[in-house]
């Protein structure tokens, strides 16, 4: 059997954030939630060691699977670890994650615990060019692991390694309990290291086995929000690479951000500056211009979504056509071959096939048939002040430009509004409507002057 302890206790402190460190985001995800991600599928138990914030955590993370366990001083790693021995069995393996390493891949947990089944006991290390501020992986002369220095306390000659301890670690549990109650606070810190478990392990001839991780991306830590914006940036790449060699065409990676999920069909293309939010379907052919916002939404096939436009939680048909500048609000359906013009806002609206709101308007809590034209400045008033009323547009009706349609109101079937209307009565179909007085001249009308 397989467990889990993921550390989470740490307080944060160069956040400079009232929000618990491990709840802060990348990909629009919780940092902790990305780790349990990680490795619910290679674990039975998932036990979670938390401070004094835990509450907020909780609150946050809302998992059956999760089993909180409680560090009440921060006295290091190995402390932290010894907080969650009472839940692991002595045959199980333990992997050792950070809620701060994000990035941690699933195949590359799974190549370490099976690194781990032979020797009882695996590292995962990783190659940089600057190994500033992290634990060293010293070797013997025959390469095997001799112990993890940490950087305030190696020699000039070990700070000269680049093989780096990135924490991440799988052991039988009978060993991680054996060596964590062996553990002394013996280094600068006065703390418990859980990386001195790796010189017990070879005093007692343990062979401890790695696995150097390709992609240090993978393992970075996060302490701060520079560090939290390096992890969001590699992360979308790391996205869009994925996505990339699925088929999608994504113009820049460097401009591309997917925080939740996309799934798309053929020849899709996304330009920059696109951002996906929750969950999102895209058709065949579909066309994302820059600078769109696409969120719980559904687009079809042969669409094209023109810059600055933003969409949510709704359904847009294919062959239709939104923006530039148009902006679709939650619990709207688009049908096929429409049109949603530049600065058009729909809101809470259901509108049927090859209609068309081209330009300046806003249509919220409606009904819009078939063939509808919806002309330029129209708006439904939707709002008396303390509830919304429903307009309802016809097939193949036409709206002059510059009417209000003050709900709740019908347009009926093939019914045309004039110009400069203001419709507050039911309007019949096939009929002409309107609502305008004279137009009339003044001759003697002289245009003030300024005093």
């Amino acid at each position: 059997m397989n467990t889990v302890i993921i550390l989470a206790a740490g307080q944060g402190t160069r956040m400079n954030s009232k929000t618990a460190k491990v709840l802060h985001k990348v990909g629009n995800k919780y940092l902790l939630q990305h780790s349990i991600d990680s490795s619910k599928a290679l674990v039975e138990k998932i036990n979670v060691v938390v401070g004094q914030n835990s509450q907020s955590i909780k609150e946050a993370i809302v998992d059956s699977k999760v089993n909180w366990v409680l560090q009440k001083e921060q006295l290091g790693t190995g402390h932290a670890v010894q907080q969650a021995t009472p839940y692991i069995e002595d045959s199980s393996m333990c992997l050792i994650l950070y809620a701060d390493v994000p990035l941690i891949q699933r195949n590359t947990i799974e190549e370490l615990l099976n690194k781990a089944s032979s020797s009882g006991f695996a590292l995962l290390s990783v190659i940089l060019e600057n190994p500033f501020g992290y634990g060293r992986i010293i070797r013997d002369s025959n390469q095997s692991i001799q112990s993890i220095i940490e950087q305030k306390d190696a020699s000039k000659e070990q700070l000269k390694v680049k093989e780096i301890n990135t924490g991440i670690m799988a052991i039988n549990g009978s060993l991680l309990k054996k060596y964590l109650n062996e553990l002394k606070p013996n280094n600068s810190q006065g703390e418990l290291y859980l990386t001195d478990i790796v010189e017990k392990a070879v005093k007692d001839n343990v062979n401890i086995a790695s696995f150097i991780c390709e992609n240090a991306s993978e393992v970075m830590g996060i302490n701060d929000n520079n560090q939290l914006s390096q992890a969001e940036r590699a992360y979308q790449l790391n996205q869009a690479e994925d996505l990339m060699k699925s088929g999608l065409t994504i113009m820049d990676p460097n401009r591309f951000d997917c925080r939740g999920n996309l799934n798309f069909g053929k020849d899709c293309v996304i330009d920059i500056n696109v951002v996906f939010e929750g969950e999102n379907n895209l058709g065949n052919n579909v066309v994302i211009s820059p600078n769109c916002i696409i969120k719980d939404s559904s687009i079809g096939d042969n669409t094209h979504i023109l810059p600055n436009s933003i969409i949510e939680n709704s359904t847009i048909g294919s062959n239709t056509s939104i923006g530039p500048f148009a902006r679709i609000r939650p619990e709207t359906s688009i049908g096929n071959h429409s049109k949603i013009g530049n600065f058009v806002e729909v809101k809470k609206s259901s509108i049927k096939n090859n209609s068309k709101i081209s330009h300046l308007s806003y249509v919220g809590d409606s009904k819009i048939g078939n063939d509808v034209n919806v002309g330029a400045g129209v708006i439904t008033c939707n709002y008396d002040g303390s509830n919304k009323h429903q307009t309802e547009i016809k097939d193949g009706a036409f709206v002059g430009s510059n009417s209000q349609l003050v709900a709740p109101v019908t347009i009926g079937k093939n019914a045309t509004i004039g110009a400069g209307s203001t419709i507050t009565q039911n309007a019949p179909d096939n009929k002409l409507t309107l609502t305008r007085n004279k137009q009339s001249t003044i001759d003697k009308w002289k245009r003030p002057k300024k005093k």
